[in-house]
């Protein structure tokens, strides 16, 4: 998968594209996908998350919900499994831990 960095492709120097491989690699298309906003593209509307909707949730909901949110939008992807979420109130900001083939990773979104 190409490396993205606000938006963009990082570019490798040579004329090319960085990519990332491994865990990277499965945290690269957690945070694409925890990040686009579910039904944003017709020809794919089962892509991407509803994390825009936490705000409407009471405060106390939102990690569980933000949870399952995450949990929903990361369904296909083999190998990753949320095990959690943490909301901070103040920067609102999600994050949200990953078990990948028996690695911990944690994927922050701010919304």
């Amino acid at each position: 998968m190409n490396q993205l960095r606000d938006g963009d492709y990082r570019p490798d120097g040579a004329g090319g594209f960085l990519q990332s491989t491994g865990a990277q690699e499965a945290l690269d298309r957690a945070l694409f996908l925890l990040t686009v906003r579910r039904g944003s593209f017709a020809l794919l509307p089962e892509l991407g998350s509803r994390l825009d909707r936490l705000a409407q949730e009471r405060p106390s909901a939102r990690e569980a919900m933000g949870a399952s949110y995450a949990a929903e939008a990361l369904a296909g992807e083999e190998d990753l499994e949320v095990t959690g979420a943490a909301w901070e109130e103040s920067s609102r900001q999600l994050t949200v831990f990953l078990n990948w083939k028996g690695e911990h990773l944690s994927a922050a979104v701010t919304l």
